[in-house]
């Protein structure tokens, strides 16, 4: 699975510290936390319609990371959000787009990884691209990574932070297997996440999802598990097996920017029927009918 380019994309305003520049003028110091050291946190965001889903969400938790990194100065979250609308009416994007955030440390004085070195800062990316989303929802197929998630004593998921080399080493396994992506496990061997996505399994008319053991606090995850308390569908969260992963009747995973996608084959398996579930199908359109409706007003989506 490989993005594809969008030639509506070619001459993007990015946004860095409130100065809009094309996307190839854009840049950040060599001398910022996110360049030393990947010092820094994200969040991804989703246009539909002049509305971006759960806004005020990612920006709680985006604000909670830079917290947790004890980020000595964060900017207003009504700023920021000021920010993506400037940058959505810039490059006039008014549906179908994925907003990137990223909020760095900040610029250093010299080299170095100590955070006192910080002495400007913070730096606000706002990064929005023409994006559909980017999973094929026919069916993904996934290999299991050798590369084990962190448990919260040696980096906590919580913090969703833009240190992603544990991501991209098992998506690199994920493309020598030619798979979409690689199932990732804790270090008990426990289901925690994908390189990208959570992941969730239907057994005899169950939702499952891993518990946030080794796995982030996931937006879209927490609205999966938000419709089926509010349409009275049978879920559980809980530890889940790689052996619990094979014999499931459905599988999928969840991400602002694929969606809700279906996972058919995991390790050479093929997942229930191989073809998009009953209960995947209804979720996404639970999940569409959000979108379609809720949201926070950026932009004039007509």
């Amino acid at each position: 699975m490989l993005q594809s380019y969008d030639e509506r994309n070619r001459d993007l305003l990015i946004n860095i510290n409130g100065e809009l520049k094309h996307r190839d003028e854009a840049g950040v110091s060599p001398f910022d936390s996110v360049v030393q050291g990947g010092d820094a946190v994200w969040e991804g965001l989703r246009l539909y319609q002049g509305r971006i889903f759960k806004l005020e969400e990612h920006l709680a938790r985006l604000v909670s990371s830079a917290k947790a990194l004890a980020f000595e100065s964060i900017p207003d979250v009504a700023d920021i959000r000021q920010e993506i609308v400037r940058t959505l009416a810039a490059n006039k994007m008014t549906d179908g787009c994925h907003v990137r955030l990223t909020l760095t440390r900040g610029v250093k004085v010299t080299s170095g990884m100590d955070p006192r070195l910080n002495q400007a800062g913070p730096t606000l990316i706002v990064l929005a691209e023409h994006k559909t989303p980017v999973y094929d929802t026919r069916g993904l197929s996934l290999i299991t990574s050798s590369v084990r998630r962190f448990p919260p004593d040696c980096m906590d998921p919580k913090i969703h932070h833009n240190n992603l080399i544990q991501s991209i080493l098992a998506k690199i396994e994920a493309n020598v297997a030619g798979a979409d992506d690689a199932l990732m496990l804790d270090v008990r061997g426990f289901v925690a996440e994908t390189n990208a996505t959570h992941v969730f399994v239907v057994e005899a008319g169950q939702v499952r999802t891993s518990r946030l053991v080794a796995c982030p606090e996931g937006i879209t995850r927490d609205t999966v598990l938000d419709i089926c308390r509010k349409n009275e569908i049978a879920h559980e969260v809980t530890d889940l097996s790689l052996t619990e992963v094979y014999r499931a009747d459905e599988m999928f995973c969840t991400g602002t920017m694929g969606e809700l996608a279906a996972v058919t084959t995991v390790d050479g398996r093929t997942i229930g029927t191989g073809e998009v579930g009953p209960m995947t199908s209804r979720l996404s359109r639970h999940y569409r009918e959000r979108t379609a409706s809720e949201g926070v007003v950026v932009v004039d989506g007509t």
